[in-house]
């Protein structure tokens, strides 16, 4: 009884997690899309393209990518979000780290070149002009390297020897999510809170696709629709986008636009420092803490801040086991309530007059105040996922809209 109630508990939460994870990060394999007409393809319902995503085994292909991720951040949050995913030359892999690299795919537009042949080897190319960072995994070694500071990031993974060819979501989990679990993540969420159906029929890379269109039945989720392209032949998800219930461009808005499932070329993924180039090596599983090495190299804890409050998900409310939290609500609505027991409130800050009036206008340029049944409280808004922040130190959290925040904080005060 216990295993079926933990397993409940948390399919309550399994849709905002995987699709937070879309936004975040994710996609470090996944590519952006040239939509070129609607092809005639036999019909087939949602279960059976559901069907044919799971059971497609294609582990060969390379090809050409783009990611474009608009979560309507401050124009500051950029330089954060580097910041936060180790960026600069401070960290210790330097400029040629992972982290930095991958925290910037959850703001702006990218252009990738990715390749892969199984599960031990892998590479993907962010390519920025005449610059570009490689991230390549290739049996036991994981390299980064950035050619614009001629820097290298090195790991050897422990396991890679023992693990080979056994474990295909870990190594998988190196470079982001691949196209398949990014989208079987998402479908595996899908439940009753979930409309599924089968969209119109896209082109996209020059292959024909079906259209899976994921929908909240519940109303105030910031969600509008989730849409995963699927190669009509093979079952690999070209495209996926995830759309605003706000209407606009896509949140998330990322797929191929050249594709090739033939078996890339070993050198493909070989690798050899340059001459005079600075190597970093990195520790074998990555530094404690340090989301975005080896094996701990997660879509969702790469994109600041999510891993910090999903983490906390198993009620200890977060990794250092601070805090309370507490799981509202089920699917697309699903909020997570965190007690943070701060010792003091973003109220008492702004009253302080001790307080630098620089931070003052910084508080003041975060969020909206707001007030109800609760009290008092800010909200800080993107377009997929938006918290409240309570004066008296409680934090509601979800891709839920601001109504539907001050609701739960209402109701659980």
């Amino acid at each position: 009884m216990a295993t079926n109630a933990k397993s409940r508990k948390a399919a309550r939460y399994a849709v905002p997690v995987a699709v937070a994870g879309v936004a975040a990060a994710t996609v470090a394999m996944v590519p952006a899309f040239a939509n070129a007409g609607s092809p005639d393809l036999p019909k087939v319902t949602a279960q059976q393209l559901i069907e044919k995503v799971a059971a497609s085994d294609v582990e060969q292909f390379s090809g050409s990518a783009k990611i474009s991720t608009d979560l309507g951040l401050p124009s500051f949050a950029g330089g954060l979000l580097g910041a936060a995913g180790g960026g600069g030359g401070g960290v210790a892999g330097g400029s040629a780290d992972p982290q930095e690299k991958l925290a910037r795919l959850a703001s702006g537009s990218h252009t990738l070149r990715v390749a892969a042949d199984g599960p031990d080897r892998q590479k993907v190319t962010f390519v920025d002009g005449k610059d570009e960072y490689s991230l390549i995994h290739n049996g036991a070694d994981v390299w980064g390297y950035d050619s614009k500071a001629n820097e290298v990031w090195h790991e050897k993974d422990a396991e890679a020897g023992k693990a080979a060819g056994k474990d295909h979501k870990k190594t998988a989990d190196r470079l982001g999510a691949s196209p398949q679990e990014l989208a079987q993540e998402v479908l595996k969420a899908a439940g009753p809170t979930t409309d599924i159906s089968v969209g119109d029929n896209a082109q996209v890379a020059g292959r024909d696709a079906y259209q899976l269109v994921l929908k909240p039945k519940q109303s105030g989720s910031t969600v509008g629709s989730v849409k995963i392209a699927v190669d009509a032949k093979n079952g690999v998800p070209l495209r996926v986008q995830l759309l605003a219930a706000e209407g606009g461009k896509p949140i998330v808005d990322a797929g191929f636009t050249k594709v090739d499932f033939a078996r890339p070329a070993a050198d493909t993924f070989a690798f050899t420092p340059p001459k005079g180039a600075k190597v970093t090596e990195g520790k074998a599983g990555g530094p404690e803490g340090g989301p975005g090495h080896g094996k701990d190299f997660k879509g969702l804890e790469a994109f600041p801040g999510l891993g910090a409050i999903t983490g906390g998900m198993d009620g200890k409310g977060g990794k250092d086991g601070n805090g309370d939290m507490k799981v509202l609500g089920e699917g697309w609505g699903t909020i997570a309530r965190i007690d943070t027991g701060a010792g003091r409130s973003l109220k008492e800050l702004e009253n302080d007059k001790n307080t630098p009036k620089e931070a003052k206008q910084f508080l003041n340029s975060l969020g909206d105040k707001v007030s109800g049944g609760f009290g008092e409280g800010r909200i800080f808004k993107t377009r997929l996922v938006n918290a409240l922040i309570t004066d008296d130190g409680k934090v509601y959290v979800g891709a839920v809209t601001k109504d539907a925040l001050v609701q739960a904080a209402t109701a659980n005060k």
